[in-house]
Order: C-alpha cells, then structure tokens, then sequence
C-alpha cells in the first residue's frame, strides 16, 4: 500500500485493544496505527491521510473495526465547490473576522478558549479538565507541517483551528470556538475558510477527518459538495443528502 523506501519502510503498523466507540452507542471500536511518531513527515502524513489515516497529536490512527466499516474518511473536491445558500449566509455573517496564521505555539488566550469551549460544550467528557500540557500534547505536537488559524471579532478571539498542510490538501484537525459566538456558525465558517484557503494555495482537497451517517455529530459533513469518501479503498463520490 506505501512505498518501501525510508522512512516508509522503518513505519510500523500495530492494532489498538478495543475500547468503547465514541460516536454509535453500544459498538467497540479498534484503531490501527502508525508508528513511531517521529517518523510521521509531512510526506509520509500525506500517503497516511491517503489511506484512511487521522492525526490527533501524535497520534496517527485509523478505525480498524470488526465488522463495522461505519467511519468513512472524507474529503470535499476544493474546484468543484459551491457554497449553498444557507453556507452563503454563513460567509456573509462571519466576513468581518479577522484571521491570523500562526505556528503552533502555546498561547495563554487559546488555552483559556479551550476550556471554555470544553467546559461549555462537552462537559463531562474529560477533555474539560485538560490542563496546560494535555492542551499542548493534544494541539501543539506536530511533526507535519501545521499552523494555528485565530478568527477574531476585533480583539475578542472568537474560534482556533489547527489545520495540517499535505502534499494534495488541508486537513480539518481539530477546532473550538467561543461558545456565545455559537448563533453564528463558526464550525460551519472554519471549513468554508478552509475550502477558499485550499483554493488559494492551489490545493485540490480539503480533508475533513471520518463521515459518520448514523452519527449526528458527523453525518453534517455531507453538507460540504463535492465530497468523497474512501470506500473499499477506492475515493469515491458520496451523495449529496443533507446540503440546503
């Protein structure tokens, strides 16, 4: 599936124990992954996300379930793009943003919106009570080439993300907001800024981690079309069922 020749051929592959699924209540889930970390390039994260392949940290994964194939990675054909009225809408609410790209450096301001965004949308989930090195072990590690992406409204922040650069695209790692800008769809604005900015920089895809269709909290990606989906290890075109 990779190529042989260093330092592909020094990655190793090993399966997770299973462990409860996060997303469809009652499944386990199990996840393959690639290691050691610091072999994970930028080159070598581009063959990865290829192949099915996620990064959280240092953490470079993919669901390798049995008999379950519910997790489809995805990701939206930044040419053929075309915002539907209501992502319009979205734009023109959220044009006055301003954004700065930044490399990841911890920043007292990010953390504090972490937490906020923790506390107020997943309370509970554990992640609330992150402090100051599990924030920068889970957003600031990277061996691919990555930025910060701040979105203010004046001098108030009002959403982070942390974006991956690989060879064929952008790649959504992980975004949190200011839950009171919430009315205003900042998740929805984060991935249209991220389809123009792939645009921009002559990139044709933007990948958007795993479609879930039982999933609410993931199934919304279908929203964004084109969009593809690595299915029997082929990327091929999803259908368009929930975009407005």
């Amino acid at each position: 599936m990779f190529p042989s020749e260093p330092p592909f051929n020094r990655v190793q592959f090993y399966l997770t124990a299973v462990y409860p699924c996060s997303y469809l209540p009652g499944r386990e889930a199990r996840s393959q992954v690639a290691t050691p970390a610091h072999l994970i390039s930028t080159d070598v994260y581009s063959q990865l996300i290829g192949a099915g392949f996620r990064r959280s940290g240092q953490f470079t994964y993919r669901p390798q379930c049995v008999g379950c194939q519910a997790c489809v990675p995805v990701r939206v054909q930044v040419e053929n793009f075309r915002p539907s009225r209501s992502q319009k809408r979205c734009q023109r609410r959220n044009q006055g943003l301003q954004v700065n790209l930044m490399p990841l450096t911890f920043v007292e301001k990010h953390y504090a919106l972490y937490r906020k965004y923790q506390r107020m949308r997943h309370s509970g989930g554990g992640m609330d009570q992150d402090n100051a090195d599990q924030y920068s072990q889970f957003l600031l590690a990277s061996h691919v080439e990555s930025s910060l992406v701040e979105f203010c409204e004046g001098d108030k922040l009002v959403m982070v993300s942390v974006v991956d650069k690989v060879m064929d695209g952008l790649s959504a790692v992980y975004t949190f907001f200011d839950p009171d800008y919430q009315k205003h769809s900042p998740g929805v604005y984060n991935v249209l800024w991220l389809i123009e900015r792939a645009r921009q920089v002559a990139l044709p895809y933007v990948y958007l981690g795993y479609w879930i269709a039982e999933s609410r909290k993931m199934s919304y990606k279908q929203q964004y079309q084109p969009l593809e989906g690595l299915i029997e290890g082929r990327w091929q075109a999803l259908p368009d069922r929930d975009a407005v």
